[in-house]
């Protein structure tokens, strides 16, 4: 017996289709920094350091890239921005800590593990508390430390440990102040430049060119140790404009 046609409801009319399928280009580069957080971790547990520091960054890297091709290629979505926050987590909160656990804080017994939950929770609360500012926050600055630049941080003292033969034993204790502050420095109020405000496509003096070739050439001299110093005064520079912000105004009531 045939069977009658389904009837066309006003309800399923008003009702939302739903989304098939996802972008490819942008999550394809989420993936590749989620799973190089991943391989940071199972290095760490090989006693790889050096590449589980790298992988790390690379992840930094990568973060940077997919959310300016999604911008760029109109394919920005409520799915890509959940699945990069967990990319995030992973790469930039758990990925690190572990690390550092692995490689210095074991060392220290509960304070170790204790620094380096400090880490991982500060990473989740600033991902969560990020997201949850997104449309009201002041595009110019972020609010405590971005977690790309905390990773950053742990993952470049232990490849400059690493790659000058330094012991995570001997380090515990510098290891659990970095790994404890960056955590705190997350959850902070402490205003951080976002460089969101730079034009990529406006046009730049040709020296300019010259400065960036100067420094490629100053970092792969030294990779190690000049991206640790590039980033540690990044987070130095929170807490420092921070205090002579306050000292203006301070001036400023005395001054009135």
């Amino acid at each position: 017996m045939d069977q009658e046609p389904a009837k066309v409801t006003e309800i399923d009319r008003t009702r939302p289709k739903r989304g098939r399928g996802i972008y490819l280009l942008p999550n394809l580069f989420t993936t590749a920094a989620l799973f190089a957080g991943f391989y940071a971790v199972l290095a760490a547990m090989n006693d790889q350091f050096e590449k589980a520091a790298i992988a790390i960054l690379v992840a930094m890297i990568l973060d940077g890239i997919d959310g300016r091709v999604a911008r760029l290629t109109n394919t920005q979505t409520a799915f890509g921005a959940e699945y990069d926050s967990l990319s995030d987590m992973v790469a930039f909160g758990l990925a690190p800590s572990l690390v550092m656990y692995e490689w210095s804080l074991a060392n220290l017994g509960k304070l170790g593990w204790l620094a380096a939950f400090i880490y991982t929770a500060g990473a989740a609360l600033r991902l969560a508390r990020f997201n949850s500012q997104l449309d009201t926050a002041d595009k110019r600055f972020f609010t405590g430390l971005p977690s790309p630049s905390a990773a950053a941080i742990l993952a470049g003292s232990v490849w400059v440990g690493v790659d000058n033969a330094l012991p995570g034993d001997a380090l515990a204790w510098v290891a659990l102040l970095l790994t404890a502050g960056a955590g705190l420095l997350m959850v902070s109020n402490i205003r951080y430049h976002s460089f969101k405000q730079i034009d990529f496509k406006g046009k730049v003096p040709f020296f300019a060119i010259v400065g960036i070739m100067l420094a490629f050439a100053i970092i792969l001299s030294e990779p190690a140790l000049v991206l640790f110093a590039i980033f540690l005064a990044y987070t130095l520079s929170g807490p420092l404009l921070g205090s002579l912000r306050q000292l203006r105004r301070y001036r400023r009531k005395r001054a009135s």
